[in-house]
C-alpha cells in the first residue's frame, strides 16, 4: 500500500493511530496521537478515513449481494459467517482517558463487553470476538467471570494468527 504524507493511519497489531510525516519505503514514519514519531514497516499500517461510499439504489445493493460460500474442510462444512469484533482497549472506547481511574477504565470496558454481547445475542450473531489485550490479565479474568453467567454461549481463546494474543472468541448457541 502506498502511503503519502498527511495520510491518517492505524497500526495493525497495536492500538496506535497517527499521521504519516515521512515515507522512505519500506519504512513509514508516523506521528502518533500523543505527538511521538514512530518508524514502522508499511505492512504494519493501514490507511484510515479515506474510503467514500455511494449508494445508488436498492437494485444495485441486491445485485451486489452474494450468497454465503460453503467451504469444505476435512469432512466438515462451514459457512463464512458474520463476526462482531469488539476492541476493548480504552483508546478505542474514549477520546481521552485523562482523569479516569483504573476502576473507571475497567468498568467501562466490562460494560462495553456486556452491552455488545447482549446486542449480539439479541441480533442472533453466531460469533463475537472481544479483543482485551494481554496486560496483567485483570480485564480478561473479569470478562471470563462475566461470561460464565451466560448459559447460551461457549468461549475460548481466539485464534492468535487472526486476532493476536489477548482476544476471546465467544460462540453464541442459537435455540431452534
Amino acid at each position: 500500500m502506498k502511503f503519502q504524507i498527511n495520510d491518517t493511519v492505524s497500526v495493525l497489531d497495536d492500538a496506535i493511530d497517527g499521521v504519516v510525516i515521512a515515507v522512505n519505503p519500506p519504512e513509514v514514519t508516523i506521528e502518533t496521537e500523543d505527538g511521538f514519531p514512530l518508524k514502522l514497516h508499511e505492512s504494519k499500517l493501514v490507511r484510515t478515513g479515506t474510503e467514500t461510499f455511494t449508494f445508488s439504489g436498492i437494485a444495485d445493493a441486491k445485485a451486489g449481494k452474494t450468497e454465503k460460500k460453503k467451504i469444505h474442510i476435512k469432512g466438515k462444512t462451514h459457512t463464512n459467517e458474520f463476526v462482531l469484533v469488539v476492541d476493548l482497549h480504552i483508546e478505542k472506547l474514549v477520546k481521552s482517558k485523562k482523569g479516569m481511574s483504573n476502576y473507571d477504565i475497567l468498568s467501562l470496558q466490562l460494560d462495553t463487553a456486556k452491552h455488545k454481547l447482549d446486542f449480539s445475542i439479541q441480533k442472533r450473531f453466531p460469533k463475537v470476538v472481544l479483543v482485551h489485550g494481554v496486560g496483567d490479565g485483570v480485564l480478561k479474568a473479569d470478562i471470563y467471570s462475566m461470561l460464565r453467567r451466560y448459559d447460551n454461549i461457549r468461549f475460548y481463546e481466539a485464534d492468535y494468527r487472526e486476532y493476536g494474543l489477548g482476544a476471546t472468541e465467544i460462540r453464541i448457541l442459537q435455540k431452534q
